[in-house]
């Protein structure tokens, strides 16, 4: 049993295997989509657009974006072009995470299935040769009354 714990121990999990089997795209794409899903993202950017809009509402000779901002809302439209199907693409891959995690867990369980009948098959025959002891040495005293 100790060979076979050990033995897991160096195994990679289903996580790493499937890490390294991503490419730069699709590492960029999940690194991309969580740094844009954080809070970090969010109040980076509030702080960016405030400045904006204050600069451009304060500026005394050039007004790069003047009131309703429609170059920031340009930038904003660009955002969201490319962001959209980058966090769609990182879904998809969560999906594929999910279920090869579903996967390991489900090959897991069976292997634990298989293991524990074996032990309770085990000790079913255990506790009958116990049983066919006990009977044995029972029918001896009998006989030596």
């Amino acid at each position: 049993m100790k060979l076979k714990l050990n033995h897991l121990k160096a195994e990679k999990t289903w996580h790493q295997l499937h890490k390294e089997s991503l490419d730069f795209g699709q590492r960029l794409a999940d690194s991309v989509a969580s740094g844009m899903g954080s809070w970090r993202f969010i109040i980076i950017q509030t702080i960016i657009v405030a400045l904006w809009m204050i600069l451009n509402a304060v500026a005394y000779i050039y007004h790069w974006d003047p009131y309703p901002y429609i170059l920031l809302n340009l930038l904003f439209s660009t955002q969201a072009a490319y962001a959209a199907p980058i966090i769609m693409m990182a879904q998809n891959r969560q999906n594929e995470r999910d279920r090869a995690q579903a996967d390991a867990d489900y090959r897991t369980n069976c292997d634990a299935k298989e293991e524990i009948e074996a032990l309770t098959k085990k000790l079913n025959s255990i506790e009958v040769d116990k049983l066919d002891r006990i009977l044995e040495l029972l029918e001896k005293m009998e006989k030596n009354k």
